[in-house]
């Protein structure tokens, strides 16, 4: 399972990268604002900051949602850094423009999906990752990790090659969760994956191991 962090916040990003773990960064404009990236030529260029930072793939979103515009962001925001994945919404233009940057051999990230009829198109469109929003379907007392399984299942049944993205996680059980229903990655904020670190149990062991060390010197 890969590890990607949600976030917009290099410090953030360095801290899971120095962990020894971390995959890829996902990020989006609510994030970008978070940290008080606006303006279009400065988020392009912190995408390339965050690039240099991790080894791996950086989801980078387009704003429009017509497929001319979609297409046109797309291939600048590819045109960065080759570790840049596009990410694009799980509309009618998203999914047509999901094959065009599949046919151009252009990685992408179908973002927003909450059901699997959505992440059977983006499938079929050839979307290297899809990113089903889990968290935010528990929000609404729906079982997001119901969707996470219905994926996997339609994917394994057919081979298809699109990863399961794994997104708005919130908490690391829901990490767990994930991990063992197969999701090929996840993506949380840096609490959620240092929550793995965390056990009681290791801590009091920790603490007598070095209690009785002292003891004995």
């Amino acid at each position: 399972m890969k590890f990607f962090i949600d976030t917009a916040n290099l410090d953030q990003i360095r801290e899971a990268q120095e962990l020894g773990v971390l995959d890829g960064v996902t990020t989006n404009p609510s994030l970008m604002a978070k940290e008080g990236i606006t303006g279009r030529n400065n988020i392009l260029k912190h995408y390339v900051d965050i690039c240099n930072i991790v080894d791996g793939d950086v989801s980078a979103e387009v704003i429009a949602t017509d497929f001319k515009g979609i297409v046109r962001e797309g291939e600048e925001l590819a045109d960065l850094h080759e570790q840049i994945v596009v990410k694009v919404p799980m509309i009618r233009d998203g999914v047509k423009a999901l094959k065009y940057f599949s046919d151009k051999g252009i990685r992408t990230n179908c973002t927003l999906v909450f059901s699997a009829g959505q992440a059977l198109l983006a499938a079929k469109a050839g979307a290297t990752y899809v990113s089903p929003f889990l968290g935010r379907l528990d929000d609404i007392s729906t079982d997001g990790l119901n969707l996470i399984s219905e994926i996997r299942l339609i994917y394994d049944n057919y081979e298809f090659e699109t990863q399961i993205l794994a997104a708005s996680i919130r908490h690391t059980m829901h990490v767990i969760d994930c991990a063992k229903l197969g999701a090929d990655v996840m993506t949380g904020p840096l609490s959620s994956i240092e929550g793995l670190l965390k056990h009681p149990l290791t801590d009091i062991g920790l603490e007598k191991f070095l209690a009785d060390y002292k003891k004995g010197n």
